[in-house]
């Protein structure tokens, strides 16, 4: 059981390395989440998967600022924004019969965007 749920974790962290690599050509396929998402697949996976991720250009351009220094860039604000926004709106529309499920998600939302904007530091991109 244990060895599946490994090879769960590392696929799983594969596809979503795959999606985000994909979205740096794409975009409307997000990096950052995708990559967020992949260093905690590999980190529930695979101990040598999640230190290669951390060694590559991909993880330091989008991702080591954040993790670090709690900051991002612009671009990569508005991605994770997006994303989870698109996510939640979905959510929010399929929930239009639970009234609770509504009002939940319009804090979790609200409670998202207050941290991207005054915990995390918006700096400029690094050339």
């Amino acid at each position: 059981m244990k060895k599946s749920l490994h090879i769960f974790w590392i696929s799983l962290g594969f596809l979503c390395l795959g999606l985000g690599t994909l979205g740096i050509c794409i975009p409307v396929l997000p990096t950052v989440p995708f990559y967020m998402a992949t260093v905690f697949c590999f980190a529930k996976g695979s101990e040598r998967l999640h230190r290669w991720f951390l060694g590559t250009g991909l993880y330091k351009k989008h991702l080591e600022s954040f993790t670090k220094n709690k900051e991002m860039t612009l671009k990569a604000k508005l991605s994770v924004i997006s994303t989870v926004t698109l996510l939640m709106a979905f959510g929010f529309y399929m929930m239009h019969n639970v009234p609770v499920g509504r009002i939940c998600l319009i804090m979790v939302w609200l409670a998202h965007m207050f941290y991207f904007a005054l915990r995390i530091k918006t700096v400029k991109e690094r050339s």
